[in-house]
C-alpha cells in the first residue's frame, strides 16, 4: 500500500509541478532524459561495468559529497574538509539540495558555488522525470531503494513524502554518478543528507559513509533513523570522542569499529603566526548562529550584570540569525548599547579580524557538537570562555587555554568573564600560547583530512544491492 501511494505522488507532482515551471524547463528536462539514456556517452551495458568488485577498495579516489545546503555561511569546515581532501588527490563531486541562492560573502563560498550541483534547482518536474527513469532503468534497484525509503517512514518525525522527495534526489543524482564514475557518496550530517545518499547508494550500487556533529542528530536519532543509517553505512565519522560515545549508545558493539574519530580542520588563515596583541583589549566576541542553542541571550544578561559592577568592556557577536530580533530587543530593554553590537554575517578574514582585536571569545552553547570558532580562536592565540557541553572539554582544558562554566549559568557565566578582563597581559599571552599549542595539534585541516582520506581508502565491498 505505501509503495502503491508513493508511486501516486511521484506521478501526482507533475501537473503540480507543469504550472510552475516555466518554458525553458522543457529544454532542460530532455537534456536531463538524454543524461540519464547515456550516462557517459556509451552504453547503459559499460556504464554497469564500472561498478567495483566485490572486496575492491575505492582506488579511483572519486567521491561525491551530499549536503543539505553547500556552501553556507555556518558550514565553512565542510568547505576546508573538501579542498583538503582534493589535495590529498581525491576527485570530490559536490551535490547540495539547495544553496544556489543563498546570499554568500565569502569569495572561498562564491567560488565553491560554481563547483556544486544543487539538486533542487531545476524543481518537482526534472525530479519527477529522474524517478521515472532510474525506475525504467534498473526497477530491481528502485524497487529496493523504495523500500527503503518506506522503512525509513517508522517512526520518522516528518510526513511519509518527505522520503519519497529524499527518494526523488536520489534519483536525479544518479546520472550524475555515473557519469563521473562514482559509487561512494559521503554525506555531512546524519539527517536527510545521509537518508539521500544511502538511497543514492543502493541505485548506483555501490556504498556510504556519513559524518555526524551533533546535537541535532543526537536529539532526534530515532525520528531520523540513524541506527540504521550507521548500520548500513561503510565508515562513520564522529567529530569528537564524546560524539562517537553517542554513536555507540545506538549500535551493538559490532558496529562500533566503523565509528571513527576525525577532527574538524582549521585552515591557514587561522593557523599563521600572527603578532598582534590584545590583551590589553576589553573587548569580547562571540562568533556563531544567533540561534537558541548558542546562548546569546543569556551571554547578553551576564553582559548586564558586568556593566553593572561598573566594568569597563566591549562584546561583539559576530554572525546573524533567527534570534536576532530577540537579542536586539534585549540590548536596548537593559541599555546595552554601548556596550554590545552585532555585526551580521562575516567572512572568514572578518571573523580572523574580530577575534584578533578580542582578549578572549566567549561561546555560551547550550548544545553543540565541537564548534569550529573555538578552534580557530585557540589556534589564533586566544583564550575561550565556554561551557562543558559535548566536545568541548575534549579541546578547552579549564585554566589553561580559557575557562569552562556550566551551561546555563549566568552567574558562572559571569565570574568567568569577570575573569579574564581581570587577567594580566601576561597571563592572557601564556594562555593564549598553549590555546594555539592545542588547536593546530588537534585541528590542523591537513593532518585531519589525511586521516579521513586513509579511512576512505580503506573503504571496500563493492555494489551491495545489485538487484534490476
Amino acid at each position: 500500500m505505501s509503495i502503491m501511494v508513493g508511486m501516486r505522488f511521484l506521478v501526482g507532482v507533475v501537473p503540480h509541478a507543469r504550472r510552475r515551471v516555466r518554458l525553458a524547463s522543457s529544454y532542460a528536462l530532455r537534456a536531463q532524459l538524454r543524461y540519464w539514456l547515456w550516462p557517459s556517452g556509451k552504453s547503459r551495458k559499460a556504464s554497469r561495468r564500472r561498478a567495483r568488485t566485490k572486496g575492491e577498495l575505492l582506488t579511483n579516489r572519486r567521491i561525491a559529497y551530499v549536503v543539505s545546503e553547500y556552501p553556507k555561511v555556518s558550514h565553512s569546515f565542510i568547505r576546508r574538509e573538501i579542498l583538503a581532501l582534493e589535495r590529498c588527490g581525491w576527485y570530490i563531486l559536490r551535490v547540495a539540495m539547495r544553496g544556489w541562492d543563498t546570499i554568500l560573502v565569502d569569495p572561498s563560498d562564491l567560488q565553491e558555488r560554481s563547483k556544486t550541483l544543487f539538486v533542487l534547482e531545476g524543481g518537482a518536474w526534472l525530479l519527477a522525470a529522474a524517478t521515472l527513469m532510474a525506475l525504467l532503468k534498473a526497477p530491481g534497484r528502485f524497487f529496493t531503494a523504495l523500500t527503503l525509503a518506506v522503512q525509513m517512514m517508522h517512526r520518522s518525525d516528518r510526513p511519509f513524502v518527505w522520503h519519497l522527495i529524499y527518494l526523488a534526489e536520489a534519483c536525479w543524482m544518479l546520472p550524475h554518478l555515473e557519469r563521473q564514475r562514482i559509487d561512494h557518496l559521503h554525506a555531512h550530517f546524519g539527517t536527510n543528507p545521509a537518508e539521500v545518499a544511502m538511497l543514492a547508494s543502493v541505485l548506483v550500487g555501490g556504498t556510504y559513509s556519513l559524518t555526524v556533529h551533533g546535537p541535532e542528530e543526537f536529539d532526534r536519532a530515532p525520528s531520523i533513523n540513524l541506527r540504521e543509517k550507521i548500520r548500513r553505512a561503510e565508515l562513520v565519522v564522529a567529530i569528537s570522542s564524546f560524539g562517537r560515545s553517542q554513536l555507540f549508545r545506538l549500535v551493538d558493539q559490532e558496529s562500533w569499529d566503523k565509528i571513527q574519530v576525525v577532527h574538524c580542520g582549521i585552515d591557514g588563515a587561522f593557523t599563521q603566526e600572527t603578532q598582534r596583541d590584545s590583551s590589553r583589549a576589553r573587548r569580547l566576541v562571540c562568533v556563531g548562529r544567533l540561534c537558541e542553542q548558542k546562548g546569546q541571550l543569556l551571554l547578553v544578561k551576564a553582559a548586564a550584570l558586568l556593566a553593572a559592577e561598573g566594568q569597563e568592556f566591549e562584546l561583539v557577536l559576530v554572525g546573524d540569525g533567527e534570534h536576532r530580533p530577540l537579542i536586539e530587543a534585549l540590548i536596548g530593554r537593559l541599555g546595552l548599547a554601548s556596550y554590545v553590537r552585532i555585526t551580521g554575517w562575516a567572512t572568514a578574514e572578518q571573523v580572523r579580524d574580530e577575534i584578533l582585536a578580542a582578549r578572549a571569545l566567549v561561546l555560551p552553547s547550550f548544545a553543540e557538537g565541537l564548534p569550529v570558532v573555538l578552534m580557530e580562536a585557540m589556534a589564533l592565540g586566544r583564550p575561550v570562555l565556554t561551557t562543558y557541553v559535548a566536545g568541548i572539554p575534549e579541546l578547552v582544558v579549564d585554566g589553561q587555554t580559557g575557562w569552562l562554566f556550566p551551561a546555563g549559568s549566568v552567574d558562572d557565566m559571569v565570574a568567568a568573564m569577570r575573569a579574564c578582563l581581570q587577567s594580566s597581559e601576561g597571563e592572557l599571552e601564556r594562555m593564549g600560547r598553549a590555546a594555539r599549542i592545542r588547536a593546530i595539534k588537534r585541528h590542523d585541516i591537513d593532518g585531519q583530512a589525511a586521516k579521513l582520506s586513509g579511512l576512505l581508502a580503506s573503504i571496500s565491498g563493492g555494489p551491495r544491492h545489485l538487484a534490476r
